[in-house]
C-alpha cells in the first residue's frame, strides 16, 4: 500500500500510531519544541547550518559501496552498503545530534540531556555539545554500561556527565525513562536530545528528517551507479531512525521493498528478545503509541539483544504504520546468525560492522542467495564495531 509521505498529521500520528502522552507538565515543552522546529524547518539559514556542518564536520556523504566479494560470496542479487559508518563518531547518530544540537541552541537552551543504549547516541550528543558549546548529561543503563565501556570513556572524554540508571532491566528502556524524569524536573532549561525515532511527538518526525539524508543520497548514489532505484532496502531496526532514515525517501516508489530487521535475539519463542513489531502488540510506551512488548496487563516486558542498540521494547510509530498498512516488512534475526554475519562482513569486505547492523547484514545475505544477479539491495550499515570488541570477543572466548 502507498504510505503518506505528509504524515504525522497535526496532532502527531501516523494512522493510529504516535500522539502524546506525557505528563501535564511536558505539554508546555512539547508546544515550544514542536514550534521551534516548525521555525527551524522554514528557515533557510537552519539547513544551510546543518547541511554545512555535515559535510565538513559528520563527513557527508556517506559512500554507497558496492560489497562485490560479499556478493560473490553469497551469489544472487547485488548488495550495496550504505557507509554511515565512516561518519564521524562511528555511526548515523551523528546526524540527529547535529540537527537537535542546532536546534537547542537556536532555542537558546544550554543544558541537554540525552539517554543511550550502544553509547552511539551518547557519543554523538556529547561530541555535537563539545562543539557547540552545550552541557551534556546522558543517562545511560548499568548493564550497557558494563558492556560499552569504551563509548563510556569517549563521552566522558568528550566533557559529558554520565550517570547511570539502576532501575529495571538498567538498559535502553530504563535510560530513557531517567531521562524523562530529569526533562520533567528541569524543563524550562533543559532541551532533551532524544536518539530514536521514538517518544512524543514531535520527535519521531523531527529525528526522521534528520536521518532522511541517508535515504535522499542513497537515492541519488544507486540512480548514479546502476541508473535504477534498488529492488530492496534492508535495515536493522530497535527504536528505528537509522531504518526510517534510509526507508522515509523510498517510501512512495513501491517496487521498492522495505525490510526491517529486529533482534530475535536468544529466539523469539524464549522470550528473551527486542522483536518488537514481529512479537508485539499495540500499546503506549515513552509517550507515543506503537507496538511494544508487553504483558497481558500491560506491563512493559525486559529484552535481550546482543546488540545493545536493539535491546528496547518498543519501536517508533512510523514503523508500527509502515507494517500495519504493508508498506514495510519486519523479521527477525538471532544473535548467533548477527555474530555470523559480523564475521562474514569483516572476512569478505574488511569492514567490522556493528553488532546492530549485523542483524540487517544477516537477513541481506541469506535473501541475496537465490535471487536473480540482476537484483540489487541496499543495505544500511548504521554503525562501525569498535565499540562491540568486548562483546565478540567475550562470546568468541578470546582475551583482548
Amino acid at each position: 500500500m502507498r504510505a503518506d509521505k505528509q504524515l504525522p498529521n497535526s496532532h502527531g500520528y501516523f494512522g493510529q500510531f504516535g500522539g502524546r502522552f506525557v505528563p501535564e507538565t511536558l505539554m508546555p515543552a512539547l508546544d515550544e519544541l514542536e514550534t521551534a522546529y516548525a521555525e527551524a524547518k522554514r528557515d533557510p539559514s537552519f539547513w544551510a547550518a546543518f547541511d554545512s556542518l555535515s559535510h565538513d564536520y559528520s563527513g557527508r556523504p556517506t559512500p554507497l559501496y558496492y560489497a562485490e566479494r560479499l556478493t560473490r560470496h553469497c551469489g544472487g542479487a547485488q548488495i550495496f552498503i550504505k557507509r554511515e559508518d565512516l561518519l564521524h563518531t562511528g555511526a548515523h547518530k551523528i546526524n540527529n545530534a547535529l540537527g537537535q544540537g542546532l536546534l537547542a541552541r537556536r532555542m537558546k537552551k544550554q543544558r541537554i540531556i540525552a539517554e543511550t543504549g550502544a553509547g552511539q547516541h551518547g557519543v554523538a550528543a556529547a561530541t555535537i555539545c563539545a562543539k557547540l558549546g552545550l552541557d551534556c548529561v546522558v543517562y545511560m543503563g548499568e548493564e550497557d554500561i558494563q558492556r560499552q565501556a569504551l563509548n563510556v570513556f569517549r563521552m566522558k572524554l568528550l566533557g559529558a556527565e554520565l550517570r547511570p540508571v539502576s532501575s529495571g532491566t538498567k538498559t535502553l528502556k530504563d535510560a530513557i525513562n531517567e531521562a524523562i524524569r530529569d526533562w520533567v524536573t528541569n524543563v524550562r532549561d533543559t532541551y532533551y536530545l532524544l536518539g530514536s525515532v521514538v517518544g512524543p511527538h514531535p520527535y519521531p518526525v523531527m529525528v526522521r528528517d534528520f536521518q532522511s539524508v541517508i535515504g535522499k543520497e542513497a537515492r541519488e548514489q544507486i540512480l548514479a551507479q546502476r541508473g535504477r532505484l534498488p529492488d530492496y532496502i534492508i535495515a536493522c531496526v530497535g527504536g528505528g531512525s537509522n531504518s526510517i532514515g534510509i526507508f522515509h525517501p523510498f517510501v512512495n516508489d513501491k517496487k521498492v521493498k522495505l525490510i526491517g530487521v529486529e533482534a530475535a535475539g536468544k529466539g523469539i519463542r524464549t522470550g528473551r528478545h527486542s522483536a518488537t513489531l514481529a512479537a508485539g502488540t499495540v500499546g503506549v510506551l515513552h509517550g507515543a503509541k506503537s507496538y511494544v512488548l508487553q504483558d497481558d496487563a500491560g506491563q512493559i516486558l525486559g529484552t535481550h539483544s546482543i546488540a545493545a542498540g536493539l535491546d528496547y521494547p518498543g519501536v517508533g510509530p512510523e514503523h508500527s504504520y509502515y507494517k500495519t498498512i504493508g508498506r514495510a516488512t519486519y523479521v527477525a534475526v538471532n544473535d548467533k546468525e548477527a555474530l555470523k554475519a559480523f564475521q562474514l562482513l569483516c572476512q569478505t569486505e574488511g569492514i567490522i560492522p556493528a553488532l546492530e547492523p549485523a542483524h540487517a547484514i544477516s537477513y541481506a545475505a541469506r535473501m541475496a542467495s537465490p535471487l536473480d544477479d540482476k537484483r540489487i539491495i541496499i543495505v544500511n550499515l548504521s554503525g562501525h564495531g569498535d565499540k562491540d570488541m568486548d562483546i565478540v570477543s567475550e562470546v568468541l572466548g578470546v582475551s583482548l
